[in-house]
């Protein structure tokens, strides 16, 4: 039977993915004036402010994984595979590049052209804007296999390639012709790096050596060498002090001062994994790195002596995710333990709740003086494989409890300290090579029940962290692997089951058996529903069972999986009724199920290794949701409000977020049938916090911009400020309350200048030049007219208004009354200038824009010229022509006022 694919759940987005092993790709925003980081995760890039390193964007997926990066002022440029893209926006691919033959691994945007190199030796130069080819170059790759390349500054059209055999060429692209070549330093070139300096570039090579060398001289001023492998990344501070910083695939980054030509600092560990990208912001003191660990970090340099600290992270788990739990009944953060040996805290309202608990660690007093030879890895604890955690008394001790791999003792973490606990919890005369493998937290969160592969179950007390017994005669609770353990919401009952078939019910405090089960087969893991009292278990045989504890008996099985079961999770809907519509057919072909769930519906989420995820409907027992997904699901959660459903993946670092659709509408659940073929659901991605997106309106070519005039009818007033044009008519009274009280005093003994003459060369001035200088002032200085008179005279033969408006909005209160001022005969303007200016208020109060402006002009020009006006009978035509113009706009908008008054004041008073 064919599939639709899911509906009950929908993807929706993924949490903790940041970087990999792809060098980030820096920007700068002119209009923002902020710096922006870009990253690639798998087939898409992200886009991260570096103030805050909040998302702004998420780009749309390629075909195939993103090889490199590149980014200028206006486009992002990714390459997969063969083929290369540019995104526009950090989002849109607006323009595809196809014309390499292998695997593209280099790229450099340099002006309007983008040039790429792959690993079969083909070097081209692309037109951006077009997407054609410009120039093709090919090089051999046994004897010059490009490695890296840079624009050197100031070199016009010339790039500098580096090669995998040490040598290196500058080679003219506008010419395509070779201009030197360098013979290298007998070691394969990893990074090319321009310094701050012109013509001198930092060279990283593949022994750990860091070359400064002069391009133009062929000169080696420097070099460094670091003790850690290639060089993964280079780059210089611009902010003042002469540094260079240089990472290692081990993770460490150094620090070289170039005047002293010696090391300042290192930061070991900085990533877990290979430094991928380091680079500091231009004239500050921030360096931003990345690396395959998943982590994005940026460095400020404030402390003494030249280091730096740790001013922002964000980071996910460097190795896929093994277990997740929901942590607190709010559901808004998930508890996630990886293969890294990580405990994180993931939160799905924002990424600035996130929590690193960190990597669990040895801690042992008494072996204290031998620690100090131990290296770092030695002291780190293995991974967790199964951790149980409560909020109940989080406040007050230790909350969460966790099983490490190969380990017997487990260790406490505290959640809202984000450490490790102070307390190993490890039974007293335990086997040799037995482990910890379940383990469960009390509803009241006092007690911890630990069970291990020699079939020991311990309970320890969690504030002292003391061992307070354990189940079964001789000290042992089952013959084989203690598969897993759960507690009753009252603390009376303890559930065990093992290796041995066997589920078990214990009395809590007594610690006595009261009852065991036969199961059909070995289980898996186990999982209690504490408010509905139903406990499932995974069998060996890919089956599920669900028993009642209350009766302890087996009320439903479920069959499908094809694999093993990974996890599960149960949950109780209660929703009130919206249609109770039941319909019965016969028993062939099953129950119906309501659209919407009665109050004691109930569902069980399952996970497998045939890669399906499915939802089970136990008061039906019968299976109505069921698909697909492209990597096996290891791990799962239901939020305790229902909400989301939470996955982890094979080999995928992030949590994969599922919307539950029932919450948002009625959703119609069928059975399905045995013959179901799932259907497969895409992985939700990331998406970008509302309050974090990024407006590039530089970028932006299709933005709306609205009308200057909506309609003819209509008036429009100016965007100007109120203070550009109310106090207009009262700048006198403005000048005179500012006029200071005293005028200001000489100094009481001014300095001695020299007259120099003007020039770019200084030079003193000679006693003759001095003196035929004449002091009387040219009265062609004073009669220079404005630019707003003389586009005021233009615009009565063009009959445009527009330039010399647009002239008086620049200019401020005091700048437009000496405006208007000299328009006057005496102020060195004409009678016609009068009459033009009247013209242009006129052409403005007929278009219906700039409404304010036109009044406060025009009461200004009035109250200076009104005088010599009433003496010019072409003046008062053209003031009574628009008086009554004047009249007729404010009889219009009275009218439309009293309409609105009218209808308001009818709204208010009326009875509905």
């Amino acid at each position: 039977m064919p599939a639709g694919g899911s509906s009950l759940f929908s993807g929706f987005r993924v949490l903790g993915l940041y970087s990999n092993h792809v060098p980030h790709a820096l920007r700068y925003h002119l209009k923002h004036r902020e710096f922006y980081v870009v990253t690639a995760v798998g087939r898409s890039f992200h886009t991260f402010n570096v103030n805050r390193l909040g998302i702004v964007a998420v780009s749309n997926s390629l075909p195939d994984d993103i090889t490199c990066l590149a980014a200028d002022r206006m486009l992002v440029f990714a390459a997969t595979g063969r083929l290369i893209s540019a995104f526009a926006r950090n989002k849109e691919v607006v323009m595809h590049y196809n014309g390499h033959e292998q695997e593209v691994r280099l790229l450099l945007p340099l002006g309007d052209q983008l040039i790429s190199a792959d690993s079969g030796g083909d070097v081209i130069v692309w037109d951006v804007q077009s997407g054609e080819v410009y120039l093709r170059l090919h090089f051999d790759p046994a004897t010059f296999d490009v490695s890296a390349m840079m624009h050197p500054s100031t070199y016009l059209n010339k790039v500098l390639l580096g090669s995998s055999q040490g040598a290196l060429q500058l080679w003219n692209i506008k010419t395509s012709k070779l201009l030197f070549t360098f013979a290298g330093w007998s070691a394969g070139v990893t990074v090319l790096q321009q310094s701050p300096a012109v013509d001198v570039v930092g060279v990283g090579t593949a022994t750990g050596r860091i070359i400064i060398h002069n391009i133009r001289l062929d000169e080696t001023l420097m070099s460094f060498t670091q003790d850690w492998g290639p060089i993964t990344s280079l780059s210089f501070r611009t902010d003042g002090p002469p540094t260079v910083a240089s990472g290692s695939p081990q993770g460490h980054i150094a620090f070289w001062d170039l005047e002293r030509r010696q090391l300042i600092t290192q930061h070991r560990h900085a990533h877990r994994t290979s430094i991928a990208g380091a680079t500091f912001l231009q004239g500050e003191p921030i360096l931003v790195t990345n690396g395959a660990d998943n982590a994005i970090k940026v460095w400020i340099f404030d402390q003494e002596g030249g280091g730096a600290r740790l001013l922002r992270i964000r980071q996910g788990h460097s190795a896929p995710p093994t277990t997740i739990h929901h942590h607190g009944n709010d559901g808004k953060n998930i508890l996630s333990a990886g293969q890294d040996g990580t405990l994180q805290s993931f939160s799905t309202v924002h990424e600035r709740f996130n929590k690193n608990l960190g990597h669990g660690s040895v801690n042992k007093k008494k072996e204290k003086k031998k620690k100090k030879g131990l290296t770092y890895e030695e002291l780190r604890l293995p991974a967790i494989t199964a951790f149980s955690s409560s909020v109940t008394r989080q406040s007050d001790w230790d909350g969460i409890v966790a099983c490490h791999r190969d380990r017997l003792a487990t260790t406490t973490w505290n959640y809202q300290r984000c450490t490790m606990g102070a307390h190993h919890l490890q039974p007293p005369g335990s086997r040799r090579g037995a482990i910890a493998t379940a383990v469960n937290i009390t509803s009241c969160g006092n007690f911890a029940v630990i069970g291990s592969s020699c079939g020991r179950v311990d309970v320890y007390n969690l504030q002292s962290g003391l061992h307070r017994g354990c189940y079964g005669d001789d000290e042992k609770a089952h013959n084989g692997v203690v598969r897993g353990i759960a507690t009753d919401t009252l603390n009376q009952l303890t559930l065990t089951t093992g290796s041995d078939w066997l589920l078990k019910f214990w009395r809590f405090k007594s610690k006595k058996l009261e009852e065991e089960m036969k199961l059909n087969a070995a289980p898996a893991s186990m999982k209690l529903h504490r408010e509905s009292g139903m406990l499932a278990l995974a069998l060996d045989d890919f089956t599920l069972v669900v028993v009642d504890i209350e009766t302890r008996r087996v009320v439903r099985k479920f069959a499908g999986h094809h694999g093993n079961i990974n996890d599960m999770v149960g949950w109780m809907k209660v929703l009130a009724y919206i249609h109770y519509v039941t319909q019965y057919a016969n028993r062939k072909l099953n129950v119906f199920i309501p659209q919407t769930f009665s109050p004691d519906g109930r569902w069980l989420v399952t996970v497998a290794m045939d890669c399906t995820i499915r939802t089970w409907d136990l008061p039906s027992g019968s299976l109505v949701d069921c698909f697909l997904v492209a990597t096996a699901p290891v791990s799962v959660s239901l939020s305790p409000t229902g909400d989301f459903l939470a996955t982890a993946h094979v080999d995928s670092l992030g949590l994969y977020l599922w919307t539950n659709k029932s919450l948002c509408g009625p959703v119609g659940l069928r059975p399905l049938p045995a013959d179901y073929q799932p259907a497969v659901e895409t992985l939700p991605g990331v998406t970008v916090e509302e309050t974090e997106q990024e407006v590039n309106s530089e970028e932006e070519e299709d933005v709306y911009q609205s009308a200057e005039q909506l309609g003819a009818e209509l008036v429009t007033l100016s965007l100007l400020p109120e203070s550009r044009w109310k106090s207009l008519l009262h700048l006198d009274e403005i000048k005179k309350r500012n006029k200071p009280v005293a005028p200001p005093a000489a100094p009481a003994a001014a300095p001695f200048f020299l007259p120099t003459v003007p020039g770019l060369t200084p030079r003193f001035a000679t006693q003759t030049e001095h003196e035929t200088q004449s002091k009387v002032l040219n009265w062609g200085v004073l009669s220079q007219r404005s630019d707003f008179i003389c586009t005021l005279e233009s615009a009565l033969t063009t009959g445009s208004f527009d330039q010399p408006l647009r002239l008086l909005k620049d200019c401020g209160p005091a700048a437009l009354s000496v405006e208007l001022n000299s328009l006057a005969p005496e102020g060195g303007g004409a009678r016609e200038l009068l009459l033009v200016f009247i013209q242009m208020i006129d052409s403005m109060l007929a278009s219906g824009r700039d409404f304010d402006l036109a009044h406060a002009y025009l009461a200004l020009f009035l109250k200076r010229h009104l005088r010599s006006l009433s003496q010019d009978a072409t003046a008062m035509e053209a003031l009574n022509h628009l008086s009554s113009r004047l009249e007729k706009g404010w009889a219009e908008l009275q009218a439309s006022f009293d309409q609105s008054l009218c209808l308001l004041s009818y709204t208010k008073s009326a009875l509905l």
